[in-house]
């Protein structure tokens, strides 16, 4: 590496050197209790990977830099990547209603690749019978917005793109995506079924069992070391063969109505934007069972940076290690939850009840201490506490802190809507 770089604003710093990154990750994975873990670092022209931990915890494998990780929906990157390039290549129209690209009638004309791609297509997060029809669970999904309105995360709206996908191609998803882009990028494809995917791990530290349903697999089904996330992040630094500058262009921009809380601070077509409009990096988040996996893409600074982990503990242990690669002069934004100077209000009484997302039911009502809870299908998170912003936390019952959870819509005491998690619910 260079003895020293230039951040955004012209501070030079010091290289992150292999040994920094490797002390830092193997220090932090120990005491966050995850099995093993991965960081890739691509800054200025340099890829530095280190990994530490194993692969499982009762055989003892090491983890290795090609070790795939179930990396969960950063799978969506690759899936939205690989749209793209075939709007590059004037094989699909992002605009062009689905139904038409696939040939069937029953679909709205406003579902479009565009919106399925931003999670502005109103959708469902989840089907109701996940071993059924993607088109069945499509025409029958009770939509949460109408399209082109609002973000609402959808895996359905997924699972329909990798319909598009196969349509135009002529291929199943798992092979237009190994052909477009994972081959040209020297990437092994591994999926979440196979033999090769890392094992990952409960809070207990016990080994769980993948488990996506075959239709969600352009969701979630790619299992990816750090080193291959990293080289998935360089197509989005203008890596040249795959996408032209105005298609890529136009996958970064942020959509104006895809207002991401709770995940992002804004979306593009398939990636998220951290920070701010003029110096945000794109990105995804990923969680299979018992992984968490993250990629950050900052497109001014010429950088990627990639994390893997096999244990549910993952999300805190990639929140400390941004913490330590701030610290060494990455420039990596602090995700935003709640306007400055929020402060706590009671939850008005005709915001109690449910609120509907596909077959997700959150309630919201007094909790036995006399404040309020959040019940999700039976699970229940405790001290719910609202802001003057619209914005709520509950407590974890994991970490046990006070943890930004979701936001209410429309006017104080007669909410038509929650947020949670970047799912839109209606009110039942």
């Amino acid at each position: 590496m260079q003895s020293v770089k230039e951040g955004h604003e012209g501070v030079r710093r010091p290289p992150v050197t292999a040994e920094r990154l490797h002390s830092v990750l193997a220090h932090l994975a120990r005491r966050h209790r995850v099995p093993g873990a991965q960081l890739a670092l691509f800054d200025r022209g340099e890829k530095t990977v280190v990994q530490t931990g194993v692969e499982h915890r009762d055989h003892r494998w090491p983890m290795r830099e090609s070790s795939p990780v179930p990396v969960g929906s950063i799978t969506k990157v690759a899936t939205a990547t690989v749209v793209m390039a075939l709007a590059a290549d004037d094989d699909l129209d992002l605009d062009e209603p689905a139904g038409d690209v696939l040939g069937v009638s029953g679909l709205s004309d406003l579902l479009t690749p565009r919106r399925l791609l931003s999670h502005t297509s109103g959708l469902p997060s989840d089907p109701a019978d996940p071993a059924g029809s993607c088109l069945r669970q499509v025409r029958a999904a009770e939509l949460v917005c109408p399209p082109g309105t609002a973000f609402s995360y959808s895996n359905v709206g997924y699972a329909l793109v990798g319909s598009l996908i196969e349509a135009v191609t002529g291929m199943s998803w798992r092979e237009a995506v190994d052909a477009i882009l994972l081959q040209p990028l020297g990437i092994e494809p591994v999926h979440v079924d196979d033999d090769a995917a890392v094992a990952g791990h409960a809070h207990s530290g016990r080994p769980v069992e993948q488990v996506l349903p075959p239709m969600l697999e352009p969701a979630g089904a790619l299992a990816l070391s750090a080193a291959d996330l990293v080289e998935l992040g360089r197509v989005h630094l203008g890596k040249p063969g795959l996408l032209d500058v105005v298609t890529a262009a136009d996958m970064h921009r942020r959509v104006p109505v895809a207002e991401p809380y709770g995940l992002a601070d804004g979306w593009g077509l398939g990636l998220a934007h951290f920070g701010d409009e003029e110096d945000g990096w794109l990105g995804h988040d990923g969680t299979a069972d018992g992984t968490s996996c993250h990629l950050r893409i900052d497109q001014a600074g010429e950088c990627v940076v990639a994390f893997t982990a096999n244990g549910a503990g993952g999300t805190e242990l990639w929140r400390a290690v941004a913490d330590e690669l701030r610290h060494l002069g990455l420039a990596l934004p602090h995700q935003r939850f709640r306007a400055p100077g929020a402060r706590p209000v009671p939850v008005p009484a005709g915001d109690f009840g449910t609120y509907r997302n596909g077959v997700i039911d959150y309630t919201i009502r007094p909790g036995d201490d006399g404040g309020a809870c959040l019940d999700v299908d039976g699970e229940v998170f405790p001290e719910l506490t609202r802001y003057d912003d619209a914005t709520f936390t509950v407590r974890d019952p994991a970490t046990g802190r006070a943890t930004p959870c979701g936001r209410f819509h429309g006017t104080p005491g007669a909410a038509t809507a929650v947020e949670i998690g970047g799912r839109r619910a209606r009110r039942c």
